[in-house]
Order: structure tokens, then C-alpha cells, then sequence
């Protein structure tokens, strides 16, 4: 019977108008997927070291500015801002699966060291997150005003829709299949960046670079685009990184083009007061004591910080221009990608105090980071902007 019920819900999909405007919500209607043979469902155990093994070289495209694992550990999924792009790796075999290239339209970037706008084109994927237990992947595109939602488990109609739409061409490396559908245009602001979500995948933060706000967006997979604008929290000057607290109800918005941590009441998506820091700070991340951990790029340090007051508990000095840092699983390392220093600082955090534990060279300016842990072993996996490769450092958990 269930097969049965299963075939019809195909079978009414494909009696749909042209549009495309079902085809998401039928396909997150489904039920979770099983963990893979490959993903390790039990706790890890408790380690309070890491010995590093080695470091693997994965090819990406040009301008990898980000990456994110799945839930289970068993995708990653590679950013690629100047090859207009998104890679999806099966990562136990660090092999690529699908090429998600989107087609592009003329628009308007900024040249970061002139600080001036130059001509570019809108479809240049810059962070991601994943919703709906990683069914969709949201992405922000530099240039277009907004992010898109892309389906991991159907193809969408390739029909274009009424709605602002972007097209994606999708590639299998494995017999060379090509697909092409559209996926929603969501307009944020100027210049998105940081995508965040809460824990329900009910809400979506975006903060914009150069609208100097935060949108909220309200998720319906029910109903095309899938997503929706529900307010705009405006903040004192340019904001980046975003760490969302569902315990305590509050998120937290690096305000990279200031000194401050906007600090944003969930209840109803509006500011609450600003934390002052110190100057530059890029990339937050929350332990589940509710503690800041945030990556200074100008100052080059990182820092942990009272989500109360803002004050400094403990910080430490890191190489040039610290960019993403990732905590490990049970929060005791954290690893921070330093850009123009070309290396990888990882961290052990003592109860007051970071020791730098390792820095270990990564070429091409590495900037994005995730990471994976099984029982024995901890992998980095650190994207580099200029030269289109992923690093992958493993770890020996001790």
C-alpha cells in the first residue's frame, strides 16, 4: 500500500499545471530518509585531544567561498562564487556527484579593495544553509538582491515561472546526466551573505552587506516561492556572521563593518540592543552554554564572549585575517580559517583561556570550513577562495 500511495503522489505531480509551483512542497512532504549505512548514529566518545594525520586535496572551482555538511555527515556541499556554481561531494570518497551551475544574467558586484561596484554577473553563490532535514539548500547569491532554494531529493519543473526565478543546469559526474529546472528568486537586500535558520526550519535570518540590515523570512514549502520576506532589522553598519540561540530565544549578528554584536529577540524578530566588541568582527558561533565565539578579522583574534554584556572572557591571537571558525562537536576545539596567512589555526578552549594547538598551512586564501567527527577521527574540510580547492585535514581523536 505504501508504494501504492507513493505512485500516485508521482502521479498527480506530473498532471500539475507548468510552473513548477507544487513540485517542492510534494517533495519535502516526504518522509526523513533513513541514515546511510556510512553515517555513524551513535554519540561520539569523549576526547579532550586531537593528533593531526594528514591533509587530502579535493578540486573545487574558482572562488570556493564556503561549505556545509549535512546533518549525517555524508554530503558536503561547496559554494563556488566565481564558478557561478554549487558542488555536491559524497564525502567518505571525496568524490564529486552533481554540478549545480546556474545560467548567468549581467548585474553589478563591488570590488572589496577598490571599494567601488564593477561589473559582474548576479549569480554568484557566497553561503548556504540547509533546512527541512537537508532537503532544501538555501543560497545566498552575491549580486542577485536574494537567495534561491534548491531541492537535493526531485528536479522542479523546468518551466519558468511567474515568479523571479534563476535557472540551474545540473550535471551527474557518474554517466554524465543533465537536468535544468528554475528555483525561486527570494529578494533580501544588497549583497546577501550569511544565511541562518532556526531549529524548527520555520525562520531564515540573511543578513545584507550593503542594505546594512537583516531579513527574516517565514518557510513554507506548502506554497510557492517557499519562503517569504516578514521583516527587515535594520543595524548600525555592514553585518556578516549570524548565530541563532533557539534556547534563549535571541540571535546574534556580527557587525563586521563596526564594533558590535547585534543581539535580535526571536519572538518578534526585532532588535534588542547592540553588544559592543571589538572592532571588525566576521563569523560567530554559539556553544550550548550560550557563550560567543567570534572570529576579529582586521585584529586578527578570536574571542569568547558573554551574550549578556559583550565583555571579552578570553581571546587569543590568530594569524592574518581570520575569516569562518567551527567548533568541534564537543566544544573544545575551535578551528579558524586566516585568509591572508594562508593557514588553519585550531584552538583548544580551557575553561578561561585558548591554546593554539596547531597552524597548518593551507594554500590560496582559505576562508570557509565545516567539519566532521565519527568516533575516532575529526575532518576539516577548509574551502580556498583563490585557487579552487578543498583541504581536508584529519584528526585522531585522543
Amino acid at each position: 500500500m505504501p508504494r501504492l500511495i507513493w505512485y500516485l503522489v508521482l502521479f498527480l505531480a506530473a498532471c500539475q499545471p507548468a510552473g513548477g509551483n507544487k513540485v517542492l512542497a510534494e517533495t519535502f512532504s516526504q518522509p526523513p530518509m533513513a541514515n546511510p549505512a556510512n553515517a555513524d548514529s551513535t554519540s561520539p566518545p569523549s576526547y579532550s585531544k586531537l593528533e593531526y594525520e594528514k591533509v587530502e586535496s579535493v578540486d573545487a572551482a574558482p572562488g570556493t567561498k564556503s561549505v556545509l555538511l549535512n546533518s549525517r555527515g555524508t554530503r558536503l556541499y561547496a559554494m563556488n562564487l566565481e564558478g557561478m556554481s554549487v558542488y555536491e561531494f559524497d564525502r567518505a570518497s571525496r568524490k564529486l556527484i552533481r554540478e549545480f551551475k546556474f545560467s548567468p544574467t549581467r548585474g553589478t558586484g563591488w570590488d572589496y579593495v577598490r571599494n567601488r561596484p564593477i561589473p559582474s554577473y548576479q549569480e554568484k553563490p557566497v553561503e548556504a544553509c540547509l533546512s527541512h532535514d537537508d532537503r532544501i539548500l538555501w543560497v545566498s547569491l552575491h549580486n542577485a538582491g536574494g537567495i534561491v532554494p534548491i531541492p537535493l531529493d526531485a528536479t522542479p519543473s523546468n518551466k519558468k515561472p511567474d515568479h523571479p526565478a534563476k535557472k540551474l543546469t545540473v550535471t551527474y559526474a557518474a554517466g554524465g546526466r543533465v537536468d535544468s529546472f528554475f528555483v525561486p528568486l527570494i529578494k533580501t537586500g544588497k549583497t546577501p551573505k550569511v544565511i541562518a535558520r532556526t531549529a524548527d526550519s520555520k525562520h531564515l535570518l540573511v543578513s545584507n552587506w550593503h542594505s546594512y540590515n537583516v531579513s527574516v523570512l517565514e518557510l513554507d514549502v506548502e506554497k510557492y516561492p517557499y519562503a517569504r520576506v516578514i521583516g527587515t532589522i535594520p543595524v548600525s553598519s555592514i553585518p556578516r556572521g549570524i548565530a541563532v540561540d533557539d534556547r534563549t530565544g535571541k540571535s546574534y549578528v556580527a557587525i563586521m563593518g563596526g564594533a558590535s554584536v547585534a543581539v535580535i529577540l526571536n519572538s518578534v524578530w526585532m532588535k534588542e540592543k547592540d553588544l559592543a566588541v571589538a572592532s571588525n568582527p566576521r563569523h560567530i558561533v554559539t556553544d550550548s552554554s550560550g557563550r560567543l565565539y567570534v572570529s576579529f578579522n582586521n585584529l586578527a583574534r578570536v574571542a569568547c564572549i558573554d551574550p549578556q554584556t559583550g565583555k571579552t572572557l578570553f581571546s587569543a591571537s590568530t594569524n592574518a585575517q581570520p575569516r569562518t571558525i567551527m567548533l568541534s562537536k564537543n566544544q573544545k576545539f575551535l578551528f579558524v580559517t586566516c585568509y591572508s596567512a594562508d593557514r588553519v589555526d585550531v584552538f583548544q578552549i580551557n575553561p578561561g583561556s585558548f591554546s593554539k594547538i596547531a597552524s597548518l598551512p593551507c594554500k590560496g586564501h582559505p576562508v570557509g570550513v565545516d567539519i566532521f567527527e565519527d568516533q575516532n577521527r575529526l575532518e576539516a574540510w577548509v574551502c580556498s577562495y583563490s585557487n579552487g580547492s578543498i583541504s581536508v585535514y584529519s584528526f585522531k581523536k585522543k
